[in-house]
């Protein structure tokens, strides 16, 4: 598979990129500086991605937004209208999100982001992710898209290969803990890349 990874030196970018080729597939790397032998491109400019995914089977988005203080809706947004106008320009019509977990349900019509102790760090950002993933669901019926939020807590670890996968919901452990290892949650988005189990669905995956 052909697979055009947008983001491909972030923290799961990276992994997902390693995950996929050595599952043999050809990955091409775009980020906005061009480093690391990407190919440099914006994400939100349509043309160019267009441009970069024709031929390629897929397009892996795993840009999140800014947490630096600027605006985080506008950015992420951007790159979303990007990236669907890309697709449709190239003839490219599966397409995976790295989202965020922040609208993930805690209980019914409750989204973690909205608990008491949500941390506000990272507020905006997932209510930014969560508009994303409404824009997607909205004006994306023409693509084979999923979505694919990770557990409460993503951070480097080990590649195990078990893990569960979920719905809208977020999946806890025995302890009350949601985590998973960036490793891992590479592992189940290239999993849904060579099965297509869930298009056009919001999935998660978690330990």
């Amino acid at each position: 598979m052909r697979i055009l990874l947008i983001g491909a030196t972030g923290m799961v970018g990276r992994r997902i990129a390693a995950e996929a080729g050595a599952r043999g597939h050809e990955v091409t790397g775009v980020t906005r500086s061009g480093n690391e032998g990407t190919a440099k491109a914006e994400a939100s400019d349509a043309a160019a991605v267009a441009a970069l995914a024709g031929g390629h089977d897929a397009v892996v988005v795993s840009v999140p937004p800014p947490r630096d203080g600027s605006e985080t809706r506008g950015p992420l947004l951007a790159t979303t209208a990007g990236v669907l106008d890309g697709l449709r320009r190239a003839g490219v019509r599966r397409l995976v999100v790295v989202g965020g977990a922040g609208s993930l349900e805690v209980a019914p019509g409750v989204r973690l982001v909205d608990t008491p102790d949500f941390p506000a760090l990272y507020k905006g950002e997932s209510l930014a992710a969560a508009e994303q993933l409404g824009v997607i669901r909205a004006e994306a019926g023409d693509l084979d898209w999923t979505y694919i939020s990770p557990a409460a807590v993503i951070e480097p670890g080990e590649r195990t290969g078990t893990f569960r996968l979920g719905g809208d919901q977020l999946l806890t452990d025995a302890d009350g803990d949601s985590r998973i290892s960036a490793e891992d949650y590479a592992v189940a988005l290239v999993d849904e890349l060579e099965k297509n189990n869930a298009v056009q669905r919001r999935i998660t995956v978690a330990y």
